[in-house]
């Protein structure tokens, strides 16, 4: 059972073509041939994890694409603060831990059908990049996370930060891919 919405991702992608989304990671669980085969959507399969943070400096949302199934009921995406930390706003589906930890910060959009989501991240793309209201309140929820979770969370967030200061943030409006990092690991 796939923990990504592969119809919500494809419906989004043809609703938007100009749009590009760039998936990172792993494809696992899921058929390859089911994956949405667009032009506007790229799989750039697993990368090292201290790249990560040089693709989050060029997207202009991180999205969380998650199918609402049994693989999804009970997960807790540590992907949301990283890309908060990483300046990005969030459109993810309806996911209890996304609403219950986020739900009240403005950079997290919960969207819940094609439509809802493509509003979403128009409403995500609409925030202005340099005021990024959303990392002040990150060490709270990192606190909240429990035993060495915390640790790894602390540790990406450090790497984002660290390399987005040495190469830039870009606060420029140049055009960059609307993007997702993602795993379908169990």
């Amino acid at each position: 059972m796939s923990r990504m919405d592969l119809e919500l991702i494809g419906a989004v992608a043809r609703q938007r073509p100009q749009w590009q989304f760039v998936f990172i990671g792993p494809v696992v669980k899921i058929d390859a041939a089911s994956l949405p085969n667009l032009s506007n959507v790229h799989y750039l399969g697993p990368r090292q994890y201290d790249d990560l943070p040089d693709y989050l400096s060029g997207w202009d949302v991180a999205i969380m694409p998650f199918a609402l199934n049994e693989s999804t009921r009970y997960i807790s995406p540590t992907k949301t603060p990283e890309y908060l930390a990483g300046g990005r706003a969030v459109v993810s589906t309806p996911i209890t831990d996304v609403i219950r930890s986020y739900g009240d910060n403005p950079a997290v959009h919960i969207a819940d059908s094609p439509e809802t989501f493509v509003a979403a991240m128009e409403a995500a793309l609409a925030m202005p990049r340099d005021e990024r209201p959303w990392s002040f309140g990150l060490l709270a929820a990192i606190v909240t996370l429990a035993g060495s979770c915390a640790v790894g969370v602390q540790w990406s967030m450090k790497l984002i930060v660290d390399a987005m200061a040495a190469s830039g943030s870009r606060g420029d409006g140049a055009v960059a891919p609307v993007a997702l990092s993602w795993s379908d690991r169990a």
